[in-house]
């Protein structure tokens, strides 16, 4: 994912940052516990695409 786009993009929830999950070819949103898929480089941010981020996702995500 390109860091110049990822810059530009928050979640549609919150207006949150997302951060850029490679391993899972997800872009997280920590604010609304959301997961949004990528699709062949394109990011699908859309409510009910999205899964929801178990509290140990959350935790995780909070480390630096």
């Amino acid at each position: 994912m390109d860091t110049r786009l990822l810059e530009l993009l928050v979640c549609p929830v919150t207006k949150g940052p997302l951060i850029y999950k490679h391993d899972a070819e997800e872009l997280v949103s920590l604010s609304a516990r959301l997961a949004y898929p990528v699709r062949d480089g394109i990011p699908v941010l859309l409510e009910n695409e999205a899964r929801a981020l178990t509290d140990t996702e959350i935790e995780e995500g909070r480390k630096p």
